[in-house]
């Protein structure tokens, strides 16, 4: 906003008027922020708190802590011997059955056979969807065809970017 010399004057009437800072940048069509900032830069008075506190409301003094300790305060100052009753004995180990294993469960849909394909074809949720099942490669999920779109190198994408 451009502060012209009639905008900082009805800035300065408002602000003395006692609006507050919303109220002025709603008058003035400007953002309540920027009638802050003009009148931190202008030094004017600080305006009194929004949050109004009645006198009776207001938080009384913390009495006056006492210098001399309780009894019982004065008696935990001096070292106190603990009792601790004598370590039971630990029960002797009980020998435990190893559980049997689990029966294997069959392969998920996503490697039905370990050498096949995961190549996934159609639509997945259809009748039609499915997987390549030709034979993966060594140490790949995909077939030569599957593998050869899935890996690519570093510098053909370069070349295809270009």
């Amino acid at each position: 906003m451009d502060w012209t010399s009639e905008a900082i004057d009805r800035l300065r009437g408002l602000w003395s008027e006692g609006h507050s800072t919303a109220e002025i940048g709603r008058r003035m069509g400007i953002s309540k922020n920027a009638v802050v900032g003009k009148a931190h830069r202008l030094n004017l008075p600080a305006r009194p708190s929004p949050i109004r506190r009645d006198a009776a409301q207001a938080p009384k003094p913390a009495p006056a802590r006492r210098q001399t300790l309780p009894p019982l305060r004065a008696a935990l100052r001096e070292p106190v011997q603990v009792l601790r009753p004598a370590a039971a004995p630990m029960p002797a180990p009980v020998a435990v059955m190893p559980r049997p294993a689990p029966a294997p469960t069959r392969p998920t849909i996503f490697r039905a056979v370990a050498k096949s394909c995961c190549w996934p074809l159609g639509e997945p949720g259809t009748k039609e969807f499915r997987f390549c099942t030709a034979e993966a490669m060594p140490s790949k999920p995909y077939c030569l065809e599957h593998a050869a779109v899935a890996y690519v190198k570093v510098k053909d994408r370069r070349e295809d970017a270009a």
